[in-house]
């Protein structure tokens, strides 16, 4: 039988001798990455040959920490997640000499999204239960949602993982291996998806997903937010003045936060998982979608806000994943493709259609909702490309 690898991210709640392993660990693989990017550049102003991820383990267990007995705490980290973030380094530099990304950054304390990596090396690791899971070096942690990872014991094995920490909670997120249970889909009708800021996604169906960001719980917690940073501002003003405030006050306030944005961010990515599984319901034979310029739409200040938070990168790596899941088949259409502009009855293409106007009227007497009209018009797509 095929198998499928499947990613399971769930809240643990590890002990306090696990966090302080969990926090040195992840400490660890930010000192070596940004250990590694600062030895590349120095080789590289000496004019010498660029150091890869293996030539620099090599080099580091051998020759420097040897000669530097201070820097022996790197060998008391879990030596996969070390390996790892050496090997995310040399992936960044990739990138960069192949003009895929920009120079790689350093990864800053507190402000990075640094994971301590595990894999599964011997027989006993990454046992998973009902309760609980075991990962390397931190024996078994305890799982908030029982029964949200298969277990072992159903014959379900853990290639490999992360642990992080996210506004003060810690997070695993598991790779299992499944068995692949694709089903052929014996539907033949397709549907189109029409991306947008006043609603989310209008389908060709006739199903239309609201924008969450304009409910009411959404905007209460912007409130919030901005108040709670406001706060914070004040605090870092009065340690700049040399007023009394307390830096664990401020770590307090800091973490508020946090937890605020992490609150708000997973309301969205709820949304976004929800209409993505009441699409796949429908069981189409092909979902199209349009290849936004995402990053072009960014440099507009005045939409840049509500086009990061609606998350379309995000929709469309998980509608992607979902569709190879079930069966169906995902067509891209090309950005210049004028969808809104295009009349589905005779296809005649209005050119001086603005973005304020939000009917389509065509000279042949066809009118419909301009973003209707655009899903229609993407699901009788012909020139498309298969994700």
């Amino acid at each position: 039988m095929r198998t499928l690898l499947k990613s399971f991210k769930t809240e643990i709640n590890p002990t306090e001798e696990q966090k302080v392993k969990i926090r040195k660990t992840i400490g660890t693989c930010r000192y070596i990455y940004n250990f590694y990017l600062a030895h590349n550049k120095e080789l590289y102003n000496k004019g010498e040959k660029f150091m890869s991820s293996n030539q620099f383990r090599v080099w580091l267990n051998n020759e420097y920490i040897p000669k530097h007995p201070e820097c022996f705490w790197i060998k008391e980290a879990y030596s996969k997640a070390v390996t790892q973030a050496v090997n995310n380094g040399q992936a960044a530099f990739t990138r960069f000499f192949k003009h895929q990304s920009s120079f790689p950054r350093f990864k800053k304390k507190n402000r990075s999204d640094v994971k301590m990596y595990f894999v599964k090396n011997n027989p006993k690791d990454c046992r998973c239960q009902r309760h609980r899971i075991n990962i390397p070096s931190l024996g078994w942690v305890r799982i908030k949602e029982k029964g949200y990872i298969p277990t072992t014991k159903d014959g379900y094995i853990i290639k490999s993982g992360h642990v992080s920490i996210k506004a003060g909670r810690y997070y695993v997120s598991a790779l299992v291996e499944i068995p692949n249970n694709k089903i052929a889909n014996s539907s033949k009708e397709g549907i189109g998806i029409d991306l947008g800021i006043k609603d989310f996604a209008v389908v060709s169906n006739g199903k239309t997903y609201k924008n969450i960001n304009r409910s009411v719980r959404l905007k209460k917690l912007g409130k919030q937010l901005i108040r709670e940073q406001r706060n914070l501002s004040r605090k870092y003003e009065n340690l700049k003045k040399g007023e009394s405030t307390q830096k664990a006050n401020i770590q307090k306030q800091r973490l508020k936060v946090q937890k605020l944005h992490h609150r708000i961010d997973n309301i969205r990515t709820d949304h976004i998982n929800k209409t993505i599984a009441e699409i796949v319901k429908t069981k189409p034979s092909y979902i199209t979608i349009e290849d936004l310029n995402i990053s072009g739409m960014m440099k507009n200040k005045h939409l840049s806000k509500a086009v990061a938070s609606q998350k379309f990168y995000e929709f469309r790596i998980k509608l992607q994943a979902k569709c190879n899941e079930n069966g169906i088949e995902l067509r891209v259409v090309d950005r210049w493709y004028p969808s809104s502009k295009t009349c589905h009855c005779c296809g005649a293409i209005k050119k001086d259609l603005k973005l304020s106007d939000r009917i389509f009227k065509c000279d042949c007497g066809y009118t419909e909702d301009r973003d209707f009209n655009a899903a229609l018009n993407l699901r009788d797509a012909t020139t498309y490309e298969i994700a």
